[in-house]
Order: structure tokens, then sequence, then C-alpha cells
């Protein structure tokens, strides 16, 4: 306020015109003159005619002043931008399957409407994406999961994602209509990796039923278990969102997981702690608004991530 009122002074040279215009009494703008001239330890007002000038000094002070209340103005409407959706960075971690299948039609669109904010996007599995949430790493995860809750993350259910047994069209499975477990324990296995929440309900799975997979393979990445699987011996678990165009292109067989209790979500997580930005708000309602009809047909947009790892 200091520099506003050399400013001020020297456009007016009247303490009432100044006082009025920063909203404060007469008192305030004598008692910050003094004060500023205390801490300089130099005359910079002076009184002419019943105005008030700049000094020699102050007429120094004046041309950093300007300067240095125009930085304070741009710096505010600066922050006002972030928060008002015209810039900054969102910081977004998913888990591969809404990553590949559901999030790009959603990116496009949040892009379009707000060209001035930049999206970053870490791919990980679920615990690692809700790791990342605990840790303030990120504003926001979209994970593939189970039922969780965690302390500190609040989690909304955006659209169900049940996992499935696959296997090429044409495996003997398929001529079993409704397998029972101990087929499937028979049946060469192409496993997700350990860090994925699929793998943790097929390992809960296997010993539910105390069974022992016969011949596994384990494969990091979601795209190499379908190409497993699609050469005909191999079957897996996964998630029928990311199964769905290669069912519907007749290269997939879908059937029920016999005896699975484990229920199977997309959510969009936040930490309880961190008050939403406006840029988060606005993602989640895109959210809201794209994922009923893209949890139905996105796995029929050729859109896919070679390659990536699987949930």
């Amino acid at each position: 306020m200091k520099l506003q009122i050399v400013e001020l002074i020297d456009r007016h040279h009247q303490m009432t015109s100044v006082a009025e215009i920063l909203g404060i009494k007469q008192p305030t703008v004598t008692f910050h003159m003094k004060s500023l001239e205390e801490e300089m330890q130099v005359k910079l007002f002076e009184s002419r005619n019943g105005k008030t000038f700049l000094t020699e000094a102050g007429q120094a002070l004046l041309h950093y002043a300007v300067k240095m209340n125009a930085l304070a103005k741009e710096s505010k409407r600066v922050v006002r931008e972030y928060d008002s959706l015209y810039r900054g960075t969102l910081h977004i971690g998913a888990s591969y399957v809404p990553a590949t299948y559901l999030l790009p039609p959603i990116l496009q669109t949040f892009s379009r409407e707000f060209p001035g904010i930049q999206i970053s996007l870490s791919v990980k599995p679920s615990p690692m994406i809700r790791d990342m949430l605990s840790r303030h790493q990120i504003d926001l995860g979209i994970v593939s999961s189970e039922p969780f809750t965690e302390q500190g993350l609040v989690a909304e259910s955006l659209c169900s994602d049940d996992l499935i047994l696959v296997c090429a069209t044409g495996h003997p499975l398929t001529k079993s209509g409704s397998p029972d477990p101990e087929q499937i324990a028979r049946t060469p296995f192409a496993l997700h990796g350990t860090e994925s929440s699929t793998r943790k309900v097929t390992d809960q799975w296997v010993n539910q039923h105390s069974l022992r997979l016969r011949s596994t393979v384990e494969l990091d990445s979601l795209e190499a278990i379908k190409q497993l699987v699609l050469l005909g011996d191999h079957i897996s678990f996964m998630s029928r969102m990311a199964a769905w165009r290669e069912k519907e292109q007749g290269w997939l067989h879908i059937l029920p997981i016999p005896g699975l209790q484990a229920s199977r979500y997309i959510y969009s997580v936040h930490n309880a702690d961190r008050l939403p930005s406006a840029q988060i708000s606005r993602f989640q309602e895109v959210l809201r608004e794209a994922v009923p009809s893209l949890g139905k047909t996105c796995c029929r947009r050729s859109t896919q991530l070679s390659g990536a790892p699987n949930d």
C-alpha cells in the first residue's frame, strides 16, 4: 500500500483523493507516508499550497514504485487466472484401464474447453495411484479397482468395470458354456503383474478355491496379455472394458468367472485434505457427464495405448 500511495500522490497531489481511491481514512494515508519516510530515512513528500508533492527522492522512488505496483497487480491477475480455468497444470494419475480406454476422449473434451490448462497424466497401477494421492503428488486419481476404504482418500464411483474370463474364439473353454474353477486351473493362464489390482483379485480367487494354476506366464502389460490370449492357448482374467473392443471384433470370447465375489468399478479419487481447485472441480464435472456413455462405448473406439501395463 505504501508504494501505491507514492504513485497516487504523484498523480493526484491530494491525500483526500488518495484515501478515497484506496478506501481508507486520510490519517491512515498520513501514517503510511511518515512510515515510509522513516523506513527510507529521507524526506519523500512535501506540501505546497495545500497540495502534496514528491521530493526529488520521492521521484526516484516513484520510478520503482510504478514498476512494483504493476508487478503486484499482474501477480494477482495470474493467480486469479489459475483459479479461473485460464491457465495452470492439472496433475492426474490413472490406472491402465481407464487411462487407455476411458480418459482419451475426456482429455480431448477438457482440452478443447480449456486450452490454457496443461494436463500431466501419470499411468500407474491402482495401488500406486492411491499412494501418489496420499502423498499429494497428483491432484486427482482415476482408478479401476475393487471397492476400497483408505483413510484420507475420497472415492466416487463413476461406472462398473467387472472382471471377466477371456479366451480366444474357438478355445476349448468356449464349448463348456460356464467353466468350473478346476477347468480354469488346468488351462494355461496369463497372469497380470504383481502390482496390479487384477492380479490381487486373481490371487484371492485362486486361494478362495484352494487351486494351483497349472501353467502360468506373468506379463506386466495388458496388451501383451491380450496378444498371448489371442494366440489361442492361454486364458486370463481381465477388465470387461479392456476386452470389449476385441470381443466386438470377434477375436475374444468372454465368460463369467465362477465364484468371483469381488465387484469392480472405475473411481474418481481425491485427497480429503486437499481443497479441489477450479480445474479439478471442472474436470470432475466432465468425467461425470461423459462416463455414463463412454463406459459403454469407449472400447469401440480405436484409441488404444500399445503395450500399456495392466491394472
